[in-house]
């Protein structure tokens, strides 16, 4: 167990993650949940190594793109 959490093979995640859809979601809302889900994994990963950046550097970031 790694950070409190079973380790789930991609195939075991995305079969949760397709029996948690509804019986008449089309493939287009089942690819974007697995999509979703795939980010959010990858922003927690992100997060539990210390790749984050304050929110003040955000604002900053946003501030510029907007320029």
């Amino acid at each position: 167990m790694k950070g409190g959490y079973l380790m789930q093979t991609a195939k075991e995640k995305i079969t949760e993650v397709v029996s948690a859809q509804p019986e008449d979601a089309t493939y287009e809302e089942i690819v974007r949940e697995l999509a979703f889900e795939k980010m959010i994994k990858r922003g927690l990963d992100d997060a539990r190594s210390g790749q984050v950046i304050s929110n003040k550097e955000m604002s900053h970031r946003i501030r510029t793109w907007q320029s």
